[in-house]
């Protein structure tokens, strides 16, 4: 059985962007995008790295903080418009995740998406990318905002699926994983090659963190 330290695994919350893919170009165009439907200032992409991982309605509160709620949501809809027709798809695998779910897999563990993006674009990239069926089950945000926190949105997976949190672990980049798992008492592999880099999972409180997918492998399987 898979293990994390001395913990027994049965299954894993993975997250997706800055995890299992690289969605830098559609989300910083899909932002850019946003911006400029609202006539407001276009920020660069390449400082718009710190807004991979976070929800959505919590980026563009820190884009237009002086806004209110309806522009806040004219964001959103803005950003949803071109990501969902074009942004979603403006992504590319990080080397070795396929092969990594698989040892997993192989290993006994069942993994389940925990993304804060919309679900069913989330959906959308698993099967265009040929990585949906190695999850027992994809989760993510609603519409209305709802699940796109972290900690409400694992206690959802863990009630829908039925999961015990005592032999769970969750797979993410940013800072917003490891404190959203550990509301649940649930320990949080952190992956090095995301957006949130090595100090700020450590600072969050990281149970682990792996350099590449190879290694996430050797962590959690035996030899």
């Amino acid at each position: 059985m898979p293990r994390l330290n001395d913990r027994p695994l049965r299954a894993l919350l993975v997250d997706l962007d800055g995890t299992l893919t690289d969605p830098f170009d559609g989300i910083t165009r899909s932002l850019r995008h946003a911006m400029q439907a609202l006539d407001r200032p276009l920020p660069e992409a390449e400082d718009l790295s710190w807004a991979i991982g976070p929800p959505l309605l919590e980026n563009m509160r820190r884009l237009m903080p002086e806004a209110d709620e309806a522009t806040l949501w004219a964001g959103v809809a803005a950003y949803r418009e071109r990501y969902g027709r074009i942004g979603k798809l403006e992504n590319a695998v990080y080397a070795g995740i396929p092969e990594a779910l698989d040892a997993l897999r192989a290993a006994g563990l069942a993994l389940h998406l925990a993304t804060s993006k919309l679900e069913p674009h989330a959906r959308d990239i698993l099967e265009h990318f040929g990585l949906a069926p190695r999850f027992a089950s994809v989760h993510g945000s609603k519409p209305d905002g709802s699940h796109a926190v972290k900690a409400e949105l694992i206690a959802h997976i863990l009630e829908a699926e039925g999961l015990d949190a005592g032999a769970v672990a969750m797979l993410g980049d940013r800072k917003h994983d490891v404190i959203g798992a550990g509301r649940h008492g649930i320990p949080t592999i952190g992956v090095a090659w995301g957006y949130g880099g090595p100090a700020e999972l450590a600072e969050a409180g990281a149970a682990l963190i792996v350099d590449d997918p190879a290694a996430l492998v050797a962590a959690l399987v035996a030899p």
